[in-house]
């Protein structure tokens, strides 16, 4: 089955404000400008199972590979080799081909993998605003204050990281830093597709940030911390929605 790549996002800061001070140059994008587009058709035909199924497809090899691996007793061989045989005719009932799915696997990785990598060659080396929440990073190599910004509050920490398309890696002055993980803001600079991996300590750990940009940020806007508490932050998150919707930004909810 053909499929389009799709990015679950919640309503959050993804868009920009007239208010802002830009120049003509500076043109204004939003998450879904990172993506190249021509990557995000593929060949899925995991989609099609149902969550039960792709359960018993994950039983059935793992069951192949403790079998492969071998050293046990023949007893609990031949108890494997009974699993396997009545996993095999459970997923054959349903119409399910096994063996040519689990052939596709780390095909459809590689292009899950392509499809969350491959960056817009469009916007390359253009200046633009881009709004999100920042991530607080340690400094370059060279001294730079750096941080990431990304399309989702809790990215990284609380939930997993977003594609490296989705991610990009700020170098900024010393005349502004976050205040704290998860701002709301909106950067001005320009971007470029240059691929970077840094491992950094986030709230929940040790995370590897695979980005596919990097912005040299030339202006930050900034809209304040939300609060922790959950009703606080739902109130936060509405009225900052409110002052976007007001000022002329699209709040995207893909």
């Amino acid at each position: 089955m053909r499929i389009r790549a799709k990015l679950t996002l919640v309503p959050t800061v993804l868009a920009f404000f007239l208010a802002l001070p830009v120049h003509s140059e500076v043109t204004r994008i939003e998450w879904a400008d990172l993506i190249d587009e021509t990557a995000q058709n593929y060949e899925d035909p995991f989609v099609e199972l149902t969550g039960k199924q792709l359960n018993t497809l994950r039983k059935l090899v793992r069951l192949r590979a403790q079998q492969e691996k071998g050293g046990s007793s023949p007893e609990l061989l031949d108890q494997l080799q009974v699993d396997i045989e009545a996993t095999e005719a459970t997923l054959a009932e349903e119409g399910v081909d096994a063996n040519w799915l689990i052939s596709q696997r780390w095909v459809v990785m590689e292009r899950r993998e392509k499809a969350g990598t491959a960056a817009n060659i469009d916007i390359d080396g253009m200046i633009v605003s881009l709004g999100g929440f920042v991530i607080p990073a340690p400094r370059d190599e060279d001294g730079s204050q750096m941080a990431y910004i990304v399309p989702e509050r809790g990215m990284c920490s609380h939930v997993p990281p977003p594609p490296p398309n989705q991610m990009v890696r700020l170098h900024l002055s010393d005349s502004w830093t976050p205040s704290t993980f998860y701002e709301p803001i909106v950067v001005t600079g320009q971007i470029r597709i240059e691929p970077t991996q840094k491992e950094m300590l986030v709230v929940d750990g040790t995370v590897l940030m695979k980005a596919a940009f990097t912005m040299k940020v030339d202006d930050v806007q900034t809209f304040g911390p939300i609060q922790t508490s959950e009703e606080a932050s739902t109130n936060r998150e509405r009225v900052l929605m409110g002052r976007i919707k007001a000022t002329g930004g699209v709040i995207r909810d893909d």
